[in-house]
């Protein structure tokens, strides 16, 4: 039985869901003993590691101690932190990039135009979450103001959120704003009431990780981009099995699409001042499974079909026909997660008249096919 040493926090849903997908992987392929205690982010290495007779280690390396400490032990390692500390390890991290174009293409299609990223700048996935952000609006014709909050110690957190509530301020409203994880997120929800701004009809607001207590403990309910962490743990894990049996791994990165956004209330809004695209927009959110086309929404909204799709692509850079396939997208992705239906049955149930139109529509707009999209989203858990 080989012995892996886990030096992952357990005290945040992200931490814990790379334990889950760890032990997914050694339940269905061979049983592993796990050497793990309670690991903070900032802590030092284990005392028992510089003596320990084991075969691999699975780590988060933050800090330069912890990357000492396992270049000393010379064992099979891959890492899961996007510090890269030790760039001769192969190591397993969140796409940071598909996690920004998640979080942008939500809030560009709640209808704001005017952004904000409210970041952590000692964190690499913070920097690459807040380029890719403003890279995304840029390319979509929008501007981003961004904001990185001086950390303090936790009694002075206050200060924190009146710096945050400075700087919402400034922004136009209605704005849209993603903040770098769930804790941040709370802190813009915190300042948002410090500055007297309603969310989300002043300020729509968007975290990552999905952290569900933490998300529902929100006032109001945070949404967040939802990534897949337990898939990124079993690949961690896949990695040094490969290691461990001697086989060679390229120090290279393994970088795992998130799976969607959990759109709760600080982001529900339709932040779109032409009634009438306002309208457009309701009705196909109602109403897109049910295998309605542009007519359907013209007959809603009595516009002319050029008007309507002129206004679409100022105000939401789409047309009408493009906004529908894109709902009936997102309650795929949600099924596909979500339900053990088959294709057949979603595509009926999601206004698809065929299977084969769902896949191509699917691996156009999401870049996998729905097999793939599912199987990568369950892995983990499943132990396949």
């Amino acid at each position: 039985m080989k012995r892996v040493a886990l030096l992952i926090e357990s005290s945040n849903a992200y931490g814990r869901g790379l334990l889950l997908g760890v032990v997914a992987y050694a339940r269905a392929h061979r049983p592993w003993s796990f050497q793990f205690v309670e690991q903070g982010r900032g802590d030092p290495p284990p005392k028992w590691l510089a003596n320990w007779d084991g075969d691999g280690i699975i780590a988060r390396i933050e800090n330069r101690r912890i990357a000492a400490a396992i270049a000393r032990s010379g064992l099979p390692t891959v890492d899961i932190s996007a510090a890269r500390l030790v760039p001769s390890l192969p190591w397993v991290e969140t796409n940071d990039a598909a996690i920004a174009r998640l979080a942008a293409e939500h809030l560009i299609g709640t209808g704001v135009r005017h952004f904000g990223f409210c970041g952590d700048a000692r964190f690499n996935w913070s920097k690459w979450r807040c380029e890719r952000f403003v890279e995304t609006l840029r390319e979509a014709g929008f501007a981003c103001s961004v904001h990185q909050p001086l950390e303090r110690k936790q009694r002075q957190v206050e200060e924190q959120i009146a710096g945050i509530a400075r700087w919402l301020r400034t922004l136009p409203r209605p704005a849209g704003v993603l903040a770098c994880y769930d804790i941040r997120a709370q802190q813009v929800l915190a300042a948002s009431r410090q500055a007297g701004l309603a969310v989300p009809g002043d300020i729509a607001v968007v975290g990552v990780d999905n952290d569900e207590l933490l998300c529902e403990l929100c006032a109001p309910p945070l949404s967040s981009v939802q990534p897949n962490q337990q898939f990124a743990g079993y690949e961690a894990a896949r990695l040094l099995d490969r290691m461990m049996s001697g086989k060679r791994v390229a120090p290279t990165a393994h970088l795992i699409d998130p799976l969607r956004v959990a759109v709760r209330q600080s982001s529900d809004v339709l932040a779109v001042h032409d009634t009438d695209v306002a309208a457009a927009l309701n009705f196909i959110r109602q109403h897109a499974c049910e295998r309605i086309d542009v007519s359907d929404v013209l007959r809603a909204v009595p516009v002319s079909r050029r008007v309507l799709e002129n206004r679409f692509r100022r105000l939401l850079g789409c047309t009408p026909h493009r906004e529908i396939v894109r709902a009936r997208l997102e309650r795929v992705k949600q099924m596909l997660i979500d339900t053990n239906q088959t294709l057949a049955q979603i595509a009926r149930k999601t206004g698809f008249e065929h299977v084969e139109y769902l896949s191509v529509a699917f691996k156009r707009e999401v870049k996998t096919l729905p097999s793939r999209f599912r199987a990568n989203a369950r892995k983990a858990l499943a132990g396949s």
